[in-house]
């Protein structure tokens, strides 16, 4: 019986950033990041594995009227 050949690869920047989102998305709303992680699709490409369907952070800002940033 033969062992089949296993091929490695690595991340590239697009899923290194995506995971990152990830992970800054689950501290911001205090949730579990699994099942963020269980629902990436992988695409195999040249330069390593790609994020499909990467999570989006959205953040809210408040605007700080310029008289109040003169004051501090």
């Amino acid at each position: 019986m033969t062992t089949p050949e296993l091929r490695t690869t690595k991340l590239s920047d697009q899923a290194l950033g995506a995971l990152m989102m990830a992970l800054q998305r689950a501290i911001l709303k205090q949730e579990d990041i699994t099942e963020s992680l269980k629902n990436f699709e992988f695409i195999l490409a040249e330069d390593g594995l790609w994020i499909k369907n990467p999570p989006l952070v959205k953040y809210d800002y408040a605007e700080i009227p310029e008289a109040e940033l003169e004051k501090q």
